[in-house]
Order: C-alpha cells, then sequence, then structure tokens
C-alpha cells in the first residue's frame, strides 16, 4: 500500500490533537461547502490559524448538488440587480482565466417563440449589457434554420431563432476540493465527518465549540477567537443559539441525468416551462445531458438528503417533451438525479421562490459571525465579506486584497502530462492542480485510460482514495468523481476495480466493503434515482 499523503488532513491524526488541546485557534469555520472552503482559504492566506470542520462530507450538501453553472445571473439584470451581476461576471471571468478545464465557457441558447416575451431586440439589449459587464462580447443571434441545424428534433412549432451569449459549467463539488486544496496548502485545516454540536459561550459571548467525531461519537470542546458558521441551508440552527430570528428560506432544485444518447446537446439550451414560464435548462455535463431546475419550497428534514419528488420529475419531463417531442423520453431513460437545497435570504414563502434575491448575507451575533445566501460564482466576495465580519474579534488583519488571484497557477502545463489529449490533460489540471502530474505518474497504465464515455480514469479514483479524506464510498462515488451520477446504475460495472482500490488505499477488507458498498447502495437508490425506487 501506497504512504498516505497528506493533501487533506489526517482525520485521526486532528482528533488525537483536538483531544489533547494541543493548538491554540484563531477561527473555527462550520461547513464545508464552498463558502466554508473559502473563508478557509482567505483567513489562511492571511495567517489566520483557522480549522474547518463538516459535519458530513465535503461539499455534500448543496456545493454538489447545484445547476453545475458559474454564472453572472442573466435574470439578475431583469430584476435590476446589477452590483449582483457585475461582481458574479468579474468572479467568473476570473475563474476561467485561473482554472481551464475546471471552469469552462458553454454557449447558452435562449429560444424565442411567436408571442413570447422578452423578444429578440429586449433579449438583445439585455446581452449587450451582460457581456460589457462581462469585458467580453459574443452573444449574437441565430435564426430558426441555424438553431434547427444545431439541436436536432427541435420543436419547431412558433420557433423564430435565438439569442446566444457564454456563461460556464464547473463541476462544483470538485471547485470545493480545489479551493480546500488551496486552503490547506496555506496553512488552513480541514476535516470531514466533524459536527458541530453547540457553541461554548463565555458571559454570553461566543468563545469556542463543541465537536462530535460521527465517526466514533466522541466529543471535544474547542476554544477560538472567532467561530463563522457557513452552514448554508442550516445557517438559522446553529445562528439560533444566540439570536432567534429566522433567515433563511430553503429552496429546493431538482435535476435529471440523461445519456447523452437519447438527448444530444453540445451546448445550453433554454426555455420558459410550457406550465409556469419559468426558465429550465438543458445542457451538457460530463458526458451526459443535464435538465433543470425547479424551484420549490423545502419542507423536509433538512438531515436528510434532499430527493426529487414526483410533481417535479414530471415537471422536467414535461419541459423536455415540450422542446423535443420526437425524443420521447420517460423516466426509463434517466440515469439517474440530485436534487439540493438552496440558502435564500427571505422568510416570505407567499412570494414566488423564483423571485427571491439570491443576495448573501452576514450576522455578527455576540462572537458568532454566520454568512449565508449567494451564488457559487461569487464564494470568494462572500468569504471576504465573512473575514470582515470576523476581524474585530481577530485583530489586526489584512482583509481584501484587489489582485488577489482565486486560483494560485498551478506550476505544470498540460503538454508535461504526456498524454496525447491535450483537452484532457487541461481538465486534470484543472481539477487536481498541481497534482496532476503526481496523479497520472502514479497510477498504472491501465488506470489512466478514461472510463467508459466519461472523462474520468481509475487513476483519479485511487488519487482520491489515498490524498483526499475519503471516509465512505460515497465520497468517492459521488463527489470526489461523478461516476455514481454519470454511469448505469450508479456506476456498479466499476466496483470490482473499486473494491481493490479501497483496499489499497483505504485498508478496506471484505467484509467492510460490503458495509460500505449496501450504504452506498441505498443512498444512491433513494436519493440519486427515481423517487419511490
Amino acid at each position: 500500500m501506497n504512504v498516505r499523503s497528506t493533501t487533506f488532513t489526517d482525520r485521526k491524526a486532528l482528533w488525537k490533537t483536538l483531544q489533547q488541546g494541543d493548538s491554540n485557534w484563531d477561527m473555527v469555520i462550520v461547513g464545508g461547502g464552498i463558502i466554508g472552503a473559502g473563508i478557509l482559504r482567505e483567513a489562511a492566506r492571511r495567517g489566520i490559524k483557522a480549522l474547518l470542520v463538516e459535519q458530513q462530507d465535503f461539499a455534500s450538501g448543496t456545493s454538489s448538488r447545484s445547476s453545475k453553472m458559474v454564472h453572472g445571473g442573466l435574470r439578475y439584470i431583469s430584476h435590476g440587480d446589477i452590483k449582483l451581476t457585475k461582481d458574479s461576471l468579474r468572479e467568473r471571468e476570473r475563474l476561467l482565466r485561473e482554472v481551464p478545464g475546471l471552469i469552462d465557457r458553454m454557449g447558452y441558447f435562449f429560444t424565442l417563440r411567436k408571442g413570447q416575451f422578452p423578444g429578440r431586440f429586449v433579449f438583445g439589449l439585455l446581452l449587450a449589457l451582460y457581456d460589457w459587464l462581462a469585458g467580453i462580447k459574443n452573444h449574437r443571434y441565430f435564426n430558426k434554420a441555424s438553431v434547427q441545424q444545431q439541436f436536432s428534433g427541435i420543436n419547431s412549432h412558433g420557433l423564430n431563432g435565438a439569442m446566444y451569449y457564454t456563461d460556464t459549467v464547473t463541476d462544483d463539488a470538485r471547485l470545493v476540493l480545489r479551493v480546500l486544496q488551496d486552503a490547506t496548502e496555506a496553512g488552513g485545516v480541514a476535516v470531514n465527518y466533524m459536527k458541530v454540536e453547540s457553541l461554548l459561550k463565555t458571559e454570553g459571548q461566543v468563545t469556542g465549540v463543541v465537536i462530535k467525531n460521527t465517526e466514533n461519537t466522541e466529543q471535544v470542546e474547542i476554544q477560538c477567537k472567532s467561530v463563522v458558521n457557513a452552514t448554508g441551508a442550516w445557517a438559522d440552527r446553529l445562528r439560533n443559539e444566540v439570536n432567534s430570528e429566522k433567515r433563511i428560506r430553503p429552496l429546493r432544485g431538482s435535476h435529471l441525468v440523461l445519456p447523452m444518447s437519447k438527448l444530444p446537446v453540445e451546448d445550453a439550451l433554454t426555455l420558459f416551462h410550457p406550465v409556469d414560464k419559468r426558465p429550465v435548462f438543458i445542457f451538457p455535463w460530463e458526458g451526459t445531458t443535464v435538465v433543470g431546475t425547479t424551484d420549490l419550497d423545502h419542507n423536509e428534514d433538512l438531515d436528510e438528503e434532499p430527493v426529487i419528488s414526483e410533481q417535479e420529475l414530471a415537471y422536467l419531463l414535461e419541459a423536455v417533451d415540450a422542446l423535443f417531442p420526437q425524443h420521447s423520453l420517460s423516466r426509463d431513460d434517466i440515469l439517474s438525479t440530485w436534487s439540493g437545497v438552496r440558502p435564500v435570504i427571505g422568510s416570505d414563502e407567499a412570494r414566488d421562490p423564483s423571485k427571491e434575491r439570491r443576495d448573501h448575507a452576514v450576522w455578527h451575533d455576540k462572537g458568532l459571525v454566520t454568512v449565508s445566501g449567494g451564488k457559487l460564482t461569487t464564494f470568494r466576495l462572500i468569504a471576504l465579506d465573512a473575514i470582515k465580519a470576523a476581524a474585530e474579534t481577530l485583530g489586526n488583519i489584512e482583509i481584501l486584497e484587489s489582485d488577489d488571484c482565486i486560483f494560485k497557477a498551478p506550476g505544470i502545463t498540460a503538454t508535461e502530462l504526456n498524454i496525447a489529449d491535450h483537452q484532457w490533460a487541461q481538465r486534470l489540471i484543472g481539477r487536481y492542480g498541481k497534482h496532476a502530474k503526481t496523479l497520472m505518474t502514479e497510477a498504472t497504465d491501465a488506470e489512466r485510460l478514461p472510463i467508459e464515455t466519461t472523462a474520468f480514469c481509475l487513476a483519479e479514483c485511487r488519487w482520491a482514495a489515498r490524498n483526499e479524506s475519503v471516509v465512505h464510498l460515497d465520497d468517492l462515488m459521488l463527489r470526489r468523481t461523478r461516476l455514481g451520477s454519470i454511469l448505469e446504475h450508479g456506476g456498479e460495472s466499476l466496483f470490482p476495480a473499486i473494491e481493490q482500490i479501497c483496499a489499497q488505499e483505504l485498508n478496506w477488507d471484505a467484509e467492510l466493503w460490503k458495509r460500505e458498498l449496501s450504504r452506498y447502495r441505498e443512498i444512491w437508490r433513494t436519493r440519486y434515482y427515481l423517487p419511490g425506487a
């Protein structure tokens, strides 16, 4: 077996350190999604001794279940929120420059139909402003014939054409891991499957946390100067220990994953749903076609993984059928599904969920900083706001560097990976940074080959098991990679190879593998497949 790397924190060693009380922490960050990861990175790069704890796996909540789009938010312009759009577009362009292969530009076609608002002229003005704010110019009009050529089988009834523009697509869970990689290399500490049970208070002020190791139920108390609550949809729960108000409105968005062969698209296609006129996207992702999203109040238990409902399934299939009636797609064609809960700031359930603002908010209550809401795209700016709020308890620190890069340059180029497919090499660098070369050189020839029709390889599975704090099989299949979502039956065909990797890298014996396989199958069947499966 290979020696475990220190790319991520050694959980057992850290737990022993925490039990011994050997470390004095400046900051404890609660929540291992994109916002928590961003805060850890910003803190570590400013010399703050910071610990991030996540009760489940990194990115296991909203940050692995988004619509995979790093975008400016075109609809926010129509709502008059120019600042949010400008900030988002600025961050989008920076991410494109800094992590190509993880953040990739994608074309979007917004279909225009007879009698539909906005029409070509108004939408053209909107896109002109969108491009101007981004500092680019790539929007244009496609006529009906061009759209039909671009999307075979598209419903041509009432179709006038489409407006074209670009945004970007990503793997949101891998984005979290790249940020955590940068954060830990800067001195931050991140650990999964450790839950903050409660806050510690001294004379009414928050002075630390009680942490439970969810793998063995042991607890420790950690004292620190500042606690940052970055738990997203769960933010009210921890904040309510010091402030009773409710500010988070959890909204569920669900998606379908279809084989590309069943619904081939090379660019994203946007349509207004025939029932409620909400925009729905059909777009390519990881060799599949994704349809999403819904936007509903999520009233279920937040501690249960969200799942698509029968109503949402029917709603999304209806959108596909309206746009591509010749394909006759049904639930039997679906590879997988995913549902995520968005932490939107707002508690008025009478308001249409789709009209709620997507701004973030930061609250400071008796030493507890809580941050929630916002967009995947602006995670760095949100993190900076959280650091600013914590500054008064942290002392004199530098908060903002106007030219601060989001990701450090990896120091290697695609040609150095000795891979014939330059695009695939760039993808690996985007996803793993400077470790991409080691990932490939340590793998066998067979493990370097793409898995079936995907852009993943078993070398990534081995790297993740060895270096990325994999505790359960679902961590590996659903977040470190997306093989469980993009292969038939949750990736069953790979299990013999994955079992061998887990035995070699994680010391899993046959009995532990059996338990993990049973756990994974249950999670996939009930949370990532069809409702009621």
